[in-house]
């Protein structure tokens, strides 16, 4: 591919995506619809990029290939990544509002995000204290920017072109103990200096793309001395009683559209059972057809 080549196949892809293709020209564009030379379509023909649709004397017409669109498509997903990373994140002061306690991890956190250059934060602790949630709560917060992982299944594909693929700002990892070595390797390299560097025949990678990462974990002794050093780490403590209702309370209302009334028999009836509020999002989406006696019962009796 020549040097201007990509600029000039974004150009048909945003001449093709302007027009109704299959009443304007459902014989193909020619060379005056797109300005581009005769000569210079035959060779984006020729390597793949175009594909004939008619072909006369007197008229040659082409549409982007399959290959075409991939490659303008990544070219779309890198602009608006660019633009996103340039963008300073905007944090609304609701953030973690139906989350209870922790006021210095919110704090951090916060602070963190807000940073002008990354402070990766990691969330330790036996399951059920809230980890999963903050995480939930930056994913919503940060929308496309972000991109949520959990360790023991990140992609088919792997980290490394995750990230390459998608360029977020923001990068949640769950379960951080169960990553495998190669997404911890590429991770190890994002987190350090933003650089993401893969020397493997036919698929080499260099890329620089500066990541926050916010991560949680419950098994913070099987993590490496490399890895943990990337952190700030915060070992969350145990709900009270009361913050564990009042959690389950908010968690149903606000991200499951209880009704407060539901909320409330249901943390009632999981008062002394459980600690999860997991637990309690799954009771709500079953109540509707067992009740929330019998859905508990089902769902956490022996």
């Amino acid at each position: 591919m020549k040097e201007g080549d990509l600029e000039l196949l974004n150009e048909i892809a945003k001449f093709e995506d302007s027009h109704d293709m299959e009443k304007e020209y459902r014989i193909g564009w020619g060379w005056r619809q797109v300005r581009v030379w005769p000569a210079t379509l035959s060779r984006l023909f020729k390597d793949g990029y175009l594909e004939n649709v008619f072909k006369s004397n007197s008229y040659t017409g082409y549409r982007l290939s399959e290959l075409g669109r991939k490659i303008v498509t990544g070219i779309q997903v890198e602009e608006t990544a660019k633009a996103l990373q340039n963008q300073k994140l905007s944090l609304s002061a609701d953030l973690f509002e139906d989350i209870i306690g922790h006021d210095e991890v919110k704090e951090l956190l916060r602070a963190s995000l807000l940073a002008e250059k990354p402070v990766h934060v990691l969330l330790a602790g036996p399951p059920a204290l809230a980890k999963t949630l903050f995480l939930w709560d930056i994913e919503r917060a940060c929308g496309k920017r972000a991109i949520w992982l959990v360790g023991s299944a990140t992609s088919k594909a792997g980290l490394w072109d995750l990230v390459a693929e998608r360029q977020p700002q923001v990068l949640l990892i769950d379960e951080l103990d169960k990553m495998n070595a190669a997404d911890t390797a590429a991770l190890l390299s994002m987190m350090e200096g933003g650089r993401l560097v893969r020397a493997k025949v036919g698929r080499e990678l260099d890329l620089q793309n500066t990541l926050w990462v916010v991560a949680a974990t419950n098994r913070f002794d099987m993590l490496s001395p490399e890895l943990r050093s990337r952190f700030a780490i915060r070992r969350l403590n145990p709900y009270s009683r009361d913050e564990y209702l009042t959690v389950v309370k908010g968690v149903l209302v606000h991200r499951e559209n209880t009704s407060p009334e539901l909320a409330e028999e249901i943390a009632t009836r999981l008062d002394g059972r459980s600690q999860d509020v997991r637990d309690s999002i799954r009771v709500a989406r079953l109540a509707p057809q067992l009740g929330v006696e019998k859905a508990v019962k089902l769902l956490l009796e022996d």
